[in-house]
């Protein structure tokens, strides 16, 4: 799809954005769209001055869930165009050899997961250990595939910094995927 498919009130447009954007919303975003509904409610029956500003507040109150999921289908759209490229360019390393002169280098992980922060969110965040180490693994959407402790995984992401221009190395992850658990492993 190019970007100009979304310009527009279409129908279609609607339709083809709600099935590509697959139901990818945080617990969060529905907890504030489902606040502030009551709270229209409420304030629509016990305030008649409200009633007639609903024409506008009804639009607003669907943008807050209408916005997340845009949000998320950008990500995860743009995540998916960087994939092939850090694939090629990312060198296998070991967790161990990560450190702060990698900072801005594509590199390939693998390892098990051993923690899964904010998944709810859809922010996760792991902690991916190999033999030589361990190191937080951060996505800033929610993965292709559903990843749990203990899955072993490969990972394709940039080194960074864990605090924009400071903090230990992490890896902002573009893929992870889950891996076939071998013998050897």
């Amino acid at each position: 799809m190019t970007n100009h498919e979304f310009i527009g009130t279409g129908a279609a447009t609607c339709k083809r954005f709600w099935r590509n954007a697959k139901g990818k919303i945080s617990i969060i975003a529905i907890a504030v769209f489902v606040f502030f509904t009551i709270a229209l409610l409420m304030a629509s029956v016990f305030s008649p001055e409200i009633r007639s500003q609903l024409i506008y507040l009804i639009p607003v109150l669907f943008m807050l869930l209408v916005i997340p999921v845009a949000l998320n289908y950008m990500s995860r759209r743009q995540y998916a165009e960087l994939e092939p490229v850090y694939a090629a360019e990312a060198k296998t390393v070991r967790v161990k050899l990560i450190n702060t002169s990698m900072i801005g280098k594509p590199v390939r992980i693998e390892g098990v997961v051993e923690r899964v922060y904010f998944q709810f969110l859809n922010r996760p965040q792991f902690l991916v250990a190999d033999r030589s180490g361990e190191i937080s693994v951060k996505m800033f959407t929610k993965p292709s595939e559903e990843v749990k402790e203990n899955d072993v995984v490969e990972v394709i992401g940039k080194v960074i910094h864990r605090y924009i221009v400071s903090g230990d190395p992490v890896i902002n992850c573009v893929a992870i995927r889950k891996l076939k658990k071998t013998e050897g492993r």
